[in-house]
């Protein structure tokens, strides 16, 4: 049965932040994932979570930023991550020793790591080093995570969304992910972003998810981000192959859902969570 985690930093937006995981419990989640924790104490997340019986399966290392506020004042901005950035490696480091941090305190075992934009006005050498660039980093990510036992993630956003964003198609991202040859370092595969910069998503879950080298699903409807029910997408078909292929990790909601902050928005546009059958994964799967 396929295992489904809601994304809290989208979904019930009606609610305040620290509402999210019962209402997400309440719904029928086991899991959640989160974009930034970092605007909460760890201790105090790990209690909600307990309180609820979730398990926390994916963070975001910080796009920028080395505490609370540069962390928030980063997500505020333009600026999606720093891994391909020249002149950050200092600041990337230390975002990914918080990250880890975050990660040990909720027994999170994923961290996704954003590429970032590559600088405007770059061209010759400068833009050639962009690559070799972000393979360090993330060669250095990948290390360092290996230690406490937590995989790194990496995912191909559509130019739509983020114009100049690094990272845009599966074949690139497997790529790097080969270059590197980290058994921990794997794709973060977003149904939504797939489908926007490349479509073909039935054939490109057939083709990567026998590699072992997808290590977490999200999902949205397209064109506008919202319940995989309300799109262009055949998600109940898309289920069905990720079940014919034996998929056994979790899959993110990360949509906005179309009633937007309305009360009960979320939970009202839960019917195809619903038809998709409440997974019956315990918190402590990994």
């Amino acid at each position: 049965m396929l295992k489904f985690a809601a994304n809290i930093s989208w979904l019930y937006a009606e609610l305040p932040l620290k509402e999210r995981f019962e209402a997400a419990a309440r719904d029928g989640f086991k899991a959640v994932e989160m974009l930034s924790p970092y605007v909460l104490p760890k201790a105090e997340l790990a209690a909600m979570l307990k309180a609820n019986g979730l398990a926390m399966v994916l963070i975001n290392a910080p796009p920028g930023g080395d505490e609370a506020t540069s962390i928030a004042s980063a997500w505020a901005s333009p600026r999606r991550g720093s891994a391909c950035l020249p002149g950050c490696q200092a600041e990337f480091r230390r975002g990914v020793a918080i990250a880890l941090d975050y990660a040990q305190a909720l027994a999170c075992p994923r961290v996704h790591v954003m590429a970032g934009i590559v600088p405007a006005g770059l061209a010759g050498d400068a833009l050639r080093a962009i690559e070799p660039l972000y393979i360090s980093n993330l060669t250095y990510a990948a290390a360092e995570a290996a230690k406490v036992g937590v995989d790194v993630l990496i995912e191909p956003i559509n130019a739509r969304d983020i114009p100049g964003f690094f990272l845009n198609r599966q074949a690139q991202a497997h790529d790097i992910v080969r270059q590197i040859g980290a058994p921990n370092l794997k794709v973060q595969m977003d149904l939504y972003h797939c489908q926007v910069a490349e479509g073909d998503v039935a054939m490109k879950l057939r083709h990567y998810l026998p590699g072992g080298k997808v290590g977490h699903l999200q999902i949205a409807g397209v064109p506008g981000r919202n319940e995989p029910d309300v799109c262009e997408l055949n998600y109940p078909y898309l289920f069905s192959v990720l079940e014919a292929l034996g998929y056994d990790g979790w899959i993110g909601a990360e949509y906005a859902p179309v009633r937007g902050a309305q009360p009960g928005a979320t939970a009202e546009g839960l019917g195809w969570f619903r038809a998709a059958g409440l997974q019956q994964g315990t918190p402590a799967a990994r």
